[in-house]
């Protein structure tokens, strides 16, 4: 996690009404020149700025749309860290993007640096020695920059919670180049070793036996006969939120309503999983509460910000929507955005002065773009 300095103390004395109308003020006098995302996961009163809300890697791709349809010069990313990263690589050189708050990290991402990942590419081709295997790594969205690169420079990709699957045959079949005579694949899958756990499971692999867990702070809890074993090895990282959801939420809510329909982010544990009726990305879970049928029940086990604002917009419709625990299943880090650091950051700009911003180095930028490149490539071409 990055420092935050204190914010100046006027900002802090503000109160709600009046830090709403000064933001929206410093918006109109920016005009077209910023641009603002906010992440599904963030607090209400920061995301009625947003002129775009969506996951991650969708907000990066509207940024880059927007700023050349607007020529804006500046993008707020209401999100953390490695959000803010991928707009900057998908913007032009001249956008310059702003975190609110350069504490916003993401533990997840946190969970695997550049220096333990070469690490682990070494001991594992170490320890196949001679035999016939590619390993491809892939990164879910959800990490730094420095991993999307490590991926991309070693033939591998990205993937986002709802291509998981479709990247994962893409990998599993040789990825860009086509396998040998008898050659086979493993795949490196991090930071997160649930989403890697569930769509490896969805795709008919073994948990137990075509699977290991990477701990990057214990690299002899897996023996070179572990690594010759399996196909998948998992990186030890996880969701903070999503890792609170226990199997037993799921027992209890389906006691309270036994016609309930529980869904849950693929970043859930696989026990989780297993016992919900649905699993899937964050934009799954909005398309399910938007076409779901009046009357019925639905338990959704994700960031709480989110669940909240569905279970408002459902009510509507005659749907009742709660979170799959009452347990505070929120994202600490995206909670540090709020009106008072977002409007300290559009003061500067107004004053001709940016704070905050977050660059990507260009050799890491162009590893990551073809890492990225490549996640679309295949999902376009599944499409076609």
């Amino acid at each position: 996690m990055l420092w935050q300095p204190p914010l100046p103390e006027r900002y802090l004395e503000m109160g709600e009404d009046e830090l709403v109308r000064a933001i929206k003020a410093r918006k109109e006098e920016l005009g077209d020149a910023l641009v603002i995302l906010g992440h599904h996961y963030q607090q209400d009163d920061v995301i009625q700025f947003a002129d775009f809300t969506g996951d991650s890697f969708k907000l990066s791709q509207l940024a880059a749309e927007a700023v050349k349809e607007r020529g804006s010069k500046y993008v707020i990313f209401e999100g953390v860290h490695f959000m803010a990263e991928s707009a900057d690589i998908l913007t032009p050189d001249d956008v310059q993007v702003i975190l609110p708050d350069m504490g916003a990290g993401c533990s997840m991402a946190d969970m695997a640096n550049y220096e333990q990942t070469v690490e682990a590419w070494e001991i594992i081709h170490e320890a196949l020695g001679d035999a016939n295997v590619r390993v491809i790594p892939i990164c879910y969205m959800n990490c730094t920059a420095a991993i999307k690169a490590f991926c991309g420079e070693h033939g591998g990709a990205v993937c986002t919670s709802s291509n998981a699957d479709k990247i994962l045959k893409w990998a599993l079949a040789g990825g860009d180049e086509p396998l040998g005579e008898d050659e086979t694949v493993k795949i490196l899958f991090l930071p997160d070793q649930h989403l890697g756990r569930n769509t490896g499971a969805a795709l008919g692999f073994d948990v137990q036996k075509d699977m290991i867990v990477w701990d990057p702070n214990d690299v002899e809890l897996v023996s070179d006969e572990d690594i010759r074993r399996a196909t998948f090895l998992l990186w030890k990282g996880h969701c903070s939120v999503h890792k609170l959801f226990r199997p037993e939420h799921v027992d209890q809510v389906r006691a309270l309503w036994p016609d309930v329909t529980v869904i849950v982010h693929p970043e859930c544990d696989h026990d989780v999983v297993k016992v919900a009726d649905v699993s899937g990305s964050t934009e799954k879970i909005i398309q399910a509460i938007d076409a779901a049928e009046p009357g019925s029940k639905w338990a959704v086990g994700t960031e709480v910000h989110l669940v909240n604002r569905l279970a408002e917009q459902a009510k509507e419709r005659g749907v009742i929507v709660r979170m799959l625990s009452e347990c505070q299943c929120l994202c600490t880090t995206m909670y540090r955005i709020d009106m008072p650091h977002l409007l300290f950051v559009m003061d500067k700009l107004v004053e001709g002065e940016v704070v905050n911003r977050i660059t990507v180095g260009e050799g890491v930028q162009h590893w990551s773009m073809i890492a990225l490149q490549r996640m679309l490539d295949v999902t376009q071409a599944v499409k076609a």
